[in-house]
């Protein structure tokens, strides 16, 4: 199957596309295994604002025919430039209009943060995000988390220390989710101009504190978070 035209672009940097693609590729040797299953968060340390978690499954075939001809730049979402984060999560959402992967996002609200904890909801939010992928991902096909893996999520997953610089499927979740938290924070900007949030996305900054200590907090602050 063959990229879309459009996505046909020169990948840059791809000899770390191709590292990060064999990293998953070796995950396909397990018995059954269709494809790989990337996930990662966004937003779990912010004092404002939901935390967003990015699913994308990458089919074997996907994974075995070059993917750095179907990818613009690929790293660590955080050390992407804007431009090119917004990029490559547009890349991402295309190629799976066209069927060559699946994307999902899930969300945990500031409230759900209060109450579960922020690890629960983590979990929460990639539970819906791989709810939305279910149709179009085997359940038996190897789940990538970034990061250690954890004792209080039921599913089967795998984590991967630092995996949004090891792992293709899980670089491009962390992707789509950033690009997406990023912008729900700026929109919210509009309504609460003072906080900053079209620069910080919710973190703790000086001009985000500031603001809670003269106007106090918002619908969207975690009030769990608050003990400054």
């Amino acid at each position: 199957m063959a990229p879309p035209p459009s996505l046909l672009v020169p990948a840059s940097p791809s000899l770390l596309v191709q590292a990060l693609a064999r990293h998953d590729r070796a995950r396909l040797r397990r018995p059954g295994a269709a494809g790989i299953t990337g996930l990662d968060e966004v937003g779990r340390g912010c004092l404002a604002g939901p935390v967003c978690a990015g699913a994308v499954h990458l089919p074997a075939p996907f994974l075995r025919k070059r993917p750095e001809r179907w990818l613009p730049a690929v790293d660590d979402s955080k050390k992407l430039s804007r431009a090119a984060r917004e990029k490559l999560g547009a890349a991402v959402w295309a190629l799976g209009e066209e069927g060559h992967l699946s994307c999902a996002l899930g969300w945990a609200s500031p409230s759900e943060i209060d109450g579960l904890d922020i690890t629960g909801a983590t979990f929460l939010a990639m539970d819906r995000a791989l709810a939305v992928l279910a149709p179009t991902a085997p359940p038996g096909d190897p789940c990538l988390v970034d990061g250690r893996p954890s004792r209080r999520w039921s599913r089967a997953h795998e984590g991967v220390v630092g995996g949004d610089g090891r792992s293709l499927a899980i670089a491009l979740a962390s992707a789509i989710a950033k690009v997406a938290r990023d912008a729900f924070m700026a929109e919210q900007h509009d309504t609460f101009p003072d906080y900053g949030w079209d620069a910080n996305k919710g973190y703790a900054t000086a001009v985000h504190r500031a603001a809670l200590a003269t106007r106090g907090p918002t619908p969207l602050h975690r009030r769990s978070f608050l003990t400054f």
